[in-house]
């Protein structure tokens, strides 16, 4: 996995930029510490941070093939799964590889079929090909947007990067925010709406899109997308069918010339990732090695509530035993969970999920010191439906994103004047019907299955990236690299249109999922109840946050006091916050994680030195 970055201008010689460029590239070395490179080109500027996983002599990048005096230069984050399928078609069609890489082969499919290359591949992939036969700029994201690729278009100028920062690095580029990224960061967030990149003027090329820059300006397409067609599978056929994908495509990702391992919780998503992984390695006479994370004091402190109803630690011995893995446990000091409130806002590049981002960057960062890749359970709850606000009525039937709660109360601790700023009532609402009109319709489909069909596509391309960013950053910025089976577009597409019936089976959350996997996974953990990423419960923690607002609110220099009323968070720290416990978005951030919240973007205004316009 890597760190990419670019500067196309067609009015410019770029070819002197090397000062720029350097810096914009050296913004993304955590993403890839094995390496670096740069090109330079009168009309572009590349340059390229690596994280070896494949190929370690042969895959350095920026990576050129010539056509004839012409160059094809390519710069890419991310692992192609089939890339033994498409190197053997490519070789047919007469090409000739240099290395093992799979960089060659998305670059040389380039040259072949040109920018509907992208429908042939399957994996997760942000890259940048400088074409100078068709002197343009192509720039592509996978289907589900599993990696990151921001852009934004200033003085004629198209730069670009892997995360905001290298954008921010470009000296045309201030970082400013507007009533929309306001909005963005209090209505929002933590979660993001597709195409923002929050700071003024800074965009994200969506999931499953590519963009072509000419001196004719930007076009931007979209390659691929969900459909809806009637699923005519029996039950038998359509498990069988999941079974094939999902292993398929856990094995396909243990691709690596690095260390692997999987990351385990003992719920149903990571156990059957592990035990399809741990079969394939068994036969090539290799063990699994797993890791699970847990904190310090969650022994003495953890209380079940409707959203978390039961701890992660007795699951985790069990299936480790039961899989026979190499397995590994993670616990996390309190108070350092605290402090790397820090690093995990500024692998962000926004603030985010407090606690739910630093944990999972202090987990990757010990497992880094065994493994470099890991096979993780993401996306298994948004794809198969797994999270209560599926089966919960009120939620089905409000009229809004269903991990967006207490909008009302939250607007309280803002100022007046921001929150006429903002339109609060007005932005959500707009970003929600937006998100239901790109809902793609079954015709004859009866009502509840399209208001079923509507909460998995929310679910899928409003929620899902929140968790997607989370993974990548937090990964990336311990130069780790983590993979989503679940999230194999094929997959996803095949579930997608099996009716709520099945996928509801038996009334459980991912029935249709725990009946595929019976017999390959232990039934205690297929009847296990699922519950979310583990979070700490010692109060340790919020102790923490809560001293460092109180000390944000008593300092007068503090920009967040330039959004918030001052009155407000003196009351919220004074009563703990306690209203806004079990939850006041998704399921796992309540009022610890909302002291955490202020906090971080108190940081991110400081430290970014952010004006606001």
């Amino acid at each position: 996995m890597c760190g990419i970055t670019g500067w196309v201008n067609f009015d410019m010689d770029l070819s002197l930029q090397n000062e720029v460029i350097e810096k914009m590239t050296n913004t993304l070395k955590e993403r890839g510490p094995d390496g670096s490179g740069i090109w330079l080109s009168k009309h572009c500027a590349l340059g390229h941070r690596r994280l070896i996983v494949i190929d370690p002599q042969g895959g350095s990048q920026p990576m050129i093939k010539k056509y004839g005096e012409k160059n094809f230069v390519i710069i890419h984050n991310g692992e192609l799964y089939n890339m033994d399928e498409l190197k053997n078609e490519l070789i047919s069609l007469g090409y000739i590889f240099k290395t093992r890489s799979d960089t060659e082969i998305i670059l040389t499919s380039y040259i072949e079929w040109g920018p509907l290359c992208v429908k042939k591949f399957n994996g997760i992939f942000a890259f940048a090909i400088w074409d100078e036969v068709q002197n343009r700029l192509f720039i592509a994201r996978d289907h589900l947007g599993i990696k990151p690729l921001f852009y934004t278009i200033k003085n004629g100028s198209l730069i670009f990067g892997s995360e905001i920062k290298a954008i921010l690095a470009h000296p045309h580029v201030k970082p400013e925010i507007d009533s929309q990224g306001l909005a963005e960061i209090f209505v929002m967030g933590p979660s993001r709406t597709p195409g923002c990149g929050v700071f003024k003027d800074i965009k994200e090329l969506k999931a499953g899109h590519y963009l072509i820059f000419t001196k004719n300006g930007v076009n931007i397409n979209k390659y691929w997308s969900l459909q809806s067609i009637p699923h005519e599978d029996s039950l038998e056929k359509t498990a069988e069918k999941i079974r094939y994908l999902l292993k398929d495509s856990s094995v396909r990702q243990l691709v690596s010339d690095v260390p692997l391992c999987s990351l385990l919780s003992g719920g149903l998503d990571s156990t059957a990732v592990s035990a399809f992984a741990n079969e394939e390695l068994k036969q090539k006479g290799q063990k699994l090695i797993t890791y699970s994370v847990d904190y310090v004091g969650n022994d003495k402190y953890f209380t079940p509530n409707k959203f978390q109803p039961n701890s992660d630690a007795d699951w985790v011995k069990f299936v480790a035993k039961k899989l026979d893995t190499n397995h590994n446990y993670v616990f996390i000091d309190n108070e350092e969970l605290a402090y790397a409130l820090k690093p995990a806002l500024y692998a962000r590049d926004l603030p985010g999920m407090a606690d739910i981002d630093s944990s999972l960057y202090l987990f990757l960062k010990e497992v880094k010191k065994g493994a470099t890749v890991a096979l993780s359970g993401e996306g298994a709850d948004e794809v198969f439906g797994g999270y209560p606000w599926f089966r919960n009525k009120e939620a089905i039937e409000a009229n809004t994103f269903p991990w967006i709660r207490m909008i009302n109360e939250r607007m309280k601790l803002l100022l007046p004047e921001v929150v006429k700023y903002i339109r609060p009532i007005e932005y959500l609402n707009d970003r929600y019907n937006e998100a239901l009109n790109e809902v793609p319709k079954l015709t004859g489909e009866d009502p509840k299955n399209t208001r079923m069909r509507e909460m998995f596509y929310l679910n899928l391309t409003r929620f899902m990236p929140m968790l997607l960013d989370r993974m990548d950053r937090m990964s990336m910025a311990v130069g780790f690299e983590a993979r989503v089976p679940y999230l194999d577009y094929r997959l996803v597409e095949y579930v997608w249109n099996i009716p709520w019936e099945m996928k509801n089976l038996n009334n459980r959350e991912k029935g249709i999922l725990r009946y595929a996997l019976k017999g390959y996974i232990p039934n205690e953990v297929i009847e296990r109840k699922k519950s979310p990423y583990p979070k700490t419960h010692n109060p340790v923690f919020k102790n923490i946050v809560k001293k460092w607002l109180k000390q944000i609110v008593d300092d007068s220099t503090s920009p967040l006091l330039q959004l918030v009323d001052k009155k407000a968070i003196a009351e919220l720290i004074e009563t703990d916050a306690k209203a806004y416990d079990p939850a006041w978005f998704s399921q796992l951030m309540g009022s610890p994680q909302l002291f955490a919240y202020l906090v971080q973007i108190n940081m991110w205004l400081k430290d970014y030195k952010i004006s606001i316009v």
